[in-house]
Order: C-alpha cells, then structure tokens, then sequence
C-alpha cells in the first residue's frame, strides 16, 4: 500500500510521511520530536516505523525537530551537501570579538611566533669545543617516581548530547538535484526548486506505480519543475499567500519584498495560474500547502484554486484537498 501524510504545514513547522511497500520515509522535520510523534500516532503512523528522513532545505520550520527526531530513532538523513552544510553552520555557534579583542589576539599570536624563533635560535646554536664537557648520565639511576597517569575510561558507545555536538546524526547521506535515488522501496527524484536557500530541493517519490510530487517553498515555478509536477497521481503544491493580505498584512516591506521575489514563496494566484494554464490534470489528489496564518485564509486559497480548476473540464476529477498548521491531513490510500 502506498500512503501519503501531512503531519503539518506553514509557517511554523513542516512534515510529510510517505510509505510505499516495507518502507516509510519522513519528508522534513520542522516539528518539534514530542510533537511530531503525537501527530503521528493521531494518523495511525508509528514512528518507530520510520527509516529516513529527507530534507528539502535549511530553512527552521523544516528542520526544527532533525536532530532530536534522528537520533532518538536512530535513522539516517538525507540532504544535498549545500543543505547540510548550511544546517551545520546555523547550529554551531559562532565567537564573536571586538576590535580591540582581535588586535589583543594578534598581539599575543605575534609575541608566540617570536618566542618560538628565539628558541629556534638558541638550540641551533653551533658547537663549542672548548665548552666543558657535559658529564654522562648514569643510567642507573633511577628517576623520580612519577606521578601515575590517570586511567583512560574506554569510549562510550553513547551518541553525544546536543551539548557536546549539536550536529550529530546516526547517519548523513548526500543527494544531488537531479540524480535519483532510492530509499527501500520508495524512489526519489529531487529537483532544484528556486528559494532563498542553500540548496532547496522539491521530490517526486514513486512506490508500486504510483507517483507523488511535493513542491513547496519556491518562488515561481520555472519550466523544470512544471515538467516534473506531469503524470503525477497526487500534487502537494505551495499556495502561501493572498497578494493583497500580504501586501496590507503586519511583516516589515523588506519581508513582504522577500516572500513576493523569484525565491521566495508561491501565492494563490501563481498556483492557481498553474493549474489553470501548465498543470496536466492527472492527479487523483492535489493538495494545498504551506498557507500563511498571517498572509493568507484557506478559504482565499481553496477558491482561488477551484476556480482554476472550473476552468477546465479535464480537471474536475481532482480532489482538491488543504493542508494545514495545526493538525494532521489524513492519510491519502493508493
């Protein structure tokens, strides 16, 4: 059986399960580990049952609960190298100096490099034959007693507390846009998506026939995605955003600017736009996601969609579904 999940979407936090024969994978994990796992069990879905998890990009609501989650299952992650890399860098923490702290650090690097030059000098000083002769040790005598050297504790098989390595994860494989996979039973196929990130990637997974696309978090949708959201039998599509709501709505301009440019986020129109003009129509299922609580209202998104979708007849047959925030969608059967 093949299954597919919203735990939850948005703003806030973003995680997907997706099953497909023996193999169950977890899409992002923006949730926190306690949460994740409640969700899971309300759909019916175990999380001891999982056996990776994928990323899409760095960005906080979709991997807030990565490392908890990862280790306390004990389960390989997936990203692309610049995501992980870009995850690496937001957890370890960065030491800050001021200026007079920096020239104080250069003053001491400098006065170590002279100490160690003048050392340098003085054991390469030539020998002296009329120096008096150093008298042989006695290798006889025995040396002061030294001090017992403290005993080494064997290494633990413990996995580091986040304290010691926020970074750690049982397992890290790499992926490529581009280059297919496979995890178990279930096919990836990752695509570049364009977004504000390292190296932001949407999938298409396919199990036992069935093909299932998941494209959020992208500014506009360029020809190569629109090419890999055909044939598919369910659409998970971003629709973030009423352009009004979030041109009149609370976030400062510089972020209105950022969610409205070419990486940032998908509004109503534009998804509507193409499903009306690009999308081919075979989903059984289209799904909305990542809706603002703030720029946007599921009913703005819902409408917005459906009248897309009137307008073709072709279209009729999807069922459009919305996910959402707060609470899981229910599990979709193939």
């Amino acid at each position: 059986m093949v299954r597919f999940t919203v735990l939850a979407s948005g703003s806030k936090g973003n995680s997907t399960v997706v099953s497909g024969g023996r193999t169950r994978i977890l899409v992002d994990c923006g949730l926190s580990c306690r949460e994740l796992f409640r969700r899971m069990k309300l759909v019916d879905e175990e999380p001891e049952t999982l056996d990776a998890i994928v990323i899409t990009h760095e960005h906080m609501d979709h991997i807030n609960g990565l490392s908890v989650t990862a280790r306390k299952l004990g389960i390989p992650v997936y990203f692309t190298e610049g995501t992980h890399r870009a995850w690496m860098r937001w957890l370890t923490p960065r030491r800050q100096m001021t200026y007079a702290q920096w020239l104080e650090q250069c003053r001491k690097q400098a006065a170590e490099r002279q100490a160690e030059a003048e050392a340098a000098e003085t054991e390469g000083d030539p020998y002296d034959p009329e120096a008096e002769p150093v008298a042989e040790l006695d290798t006889e005598v025995q040396p002061l007693a030294a001090t017992p050297e403290p005993a080494v504790e064997p290494p633990s098989n413990r996995p580091p507390s986040r304290k010691e390595d926020p970074t750690w994860l049982p397992q890290v494989e790499y992926f490529q846009a581009g280059q297919p996979f496979e995890i178990g039973d279930i096919a990836v196929s990752p695509f570049t998506i364009p977004h504000d990130a390292a190296d932001p990637v949407g999938f298409v997974f396919r199990a036992e026939g069935v093909r299932m696309a998941f494209a959020t978090d992208l500014g506009y949708i360029p020809p190569n995605v629109k090419d890999q959201l055909q044939g598919v039998d369910l659409l998970l599509l971003e629709s973030n955003h009423d352009l009004e709501m979030l041109r009149d709505g609370p976030y400062p301009w510089a972020v209105k600017q950022r969610v409205l440019s070419r990486v940032g986020h998908l509004s109503n129109e534009a998804a509507a736009g193409f499903l009306e003009n690009s999308y081919d129509g075979q989903a059984a299922y289209i799904i909305l996601a990542h809706l603002s609580e703030s720029n946007n209202l599921p009913e703005l998104a819902r409408v917005t969609a459906e009248r897309a979708l009137l307008g073709r007849a072709s279209l009729l047959a999807n069922r459009l579904l919305l996910a959402a925030q707060r609470e899981p969608l229910s599990g979709i059967n193939f």
